[in-house]
């Protein structure tokens, strides 16, 4: 049995803050489950161009609002309670809402290794 704490995470290199957003990797490659559980907060005002390239992943609103568009320029709104999955690797844009940070729980397939970090600063968008 594993258990975790987002206290026990913050203390090691699987809490990663990576400028515009915070990612508390609670389950990681290392654990075996074949996936791994993140616990994000997107910080409010805030867009990211991201791209998984590596791995598939769903996420789940538990709080606050945001906004993720694809590069067809369709933008869907998400709050609490509301689920997005991005199936085929897809590139996007990921944005907190413009008062509230928007948290996430957020499913990797393959799991991440817990050290991953975005890099915003190409152009091209953060990929890993």
């Amino acid at each position: 049995m594993i258990v975790r704490s987002l206290h026990d995470i913050e203390a090691t290199d699987h809490f990663v803050d990576w400028g515009n957003s915070t990612s508390h990797r609670l389950l990681t490659d290392k654990d075996g489950m074949g996936f791994s559980i993140c616990h994000t907060i997107v910080r409010a005002n805030t867009v990211s161009l991201l791209q998984y390239r590596n791995h598939l992943e769903a996420c789940f609103c538990i709080g606050g609002e945001g906004e993720v568009e694809d590069m067809d320029g369709n933008v869907f709104p998400i709050r609490r309670g509301d689920m997005y999955v991005l199936d085929k690797h897809d590139k996007h844009l990921l944005r907190g809402g413009p008062d509230k940070d928007m948290i996430l729980v957020s499913i990797f397939n393959p799991p991440l290794t817990g050290t991953e970090r975005h890099k915003l600063d190409d152009p091209a968008g953060s990929t890993y």
